[in-house]
């Protein structure tokens, strides 16, 4: 994480920076003169503003910790089976194109004397979701931060996603989805435990 990021505050559900500072609209709107825009045109005159404001938001995870959004959400409980929540939507942004990629991500976890509240497991996507990422890294990201939180039996992630810097530009495969996986503990030890995990992430999931 670079030390001399600005600190963020968040005022009438948009996200800005600390202190009132504009640089980064400043670059935005320089940006567009490089790219051969007029940045004063109808239609782009408050744009500078509004990317600002919407980066600002996308990589709010750099403000956040797990430990905060976490809170008192870990319980003492003896369910010694596997836990899994699937299907937890994904939008991160690709640090190499600063591209979107989305996607679903599918958690599980085996207790060992403690559980997580259900909702806290979409809120610790969210932090490492919302910055620039890989998706090799996002995924190792929220398996480790599940293990060393909860201190669960096994923690295993797989995520599937599609990558705009794929669909867009490049190779342009409109079709393309990249699934990466991580696991932990008796995830990883043993492969009747592995194989039942995957298992339930390809299963069909539940129509209401």
């Amino acid at each position: 994480m670079p030390s001399d990021r600005r600190s963020r505050i968040e005022r009438g559900g948009a996200i800005e920076l600390a202190g009132g500072e504009h640089r980064l609209r400043e670059l935005i709107r320089a940006q567009l003169e490089l790219l051969g825009e007029d940045p004063g045109r109808e239609g782009l005159g408050d744009t500078p503003e509004r990317v600002e404001r919407s980066l600002l938001w996308l990589t709010r995870g750099y403000e956040m910790t797990v430990e905060e959004v976490i809170g008192d959400g870990v319980f003492e409980a003896d369910h010694d089976e596997m836990v899994i929540v699937k299907d937890v939507e994904i939008y991160s942004m690709c640090e190499h194109h600063m591209l979107p990629f989305f996607g679903k991500a599918h958690i599980a976890y085996i207790p060992d004397g403690r559980i997580l509240g259900f909702s806290k497991l979409p809120r610790i996507v969210e932090v490492f979701a919302r910055r620039l990422q890989v998706q090799e890294r996002l995924t190792d990201q929220i398996a480790r931060a599940i293990q060393e939180i909860v201190r669960p039996k096994g923690v295993g992630v797989v995520i599937e996603a599609a990558h705009l810097c794929m669909m867009m530009r490049g190779v342009e495969k409109q079709n393309s989805r990249t699934i990466t996986s991580s696991v932990q503990g008796i995830f990883r030890s043993d492969q009747r435990t592995r194989d039942e995990f995957l298992r339930l992430v390809a299963s069909h999931s539940f129509q209401s």
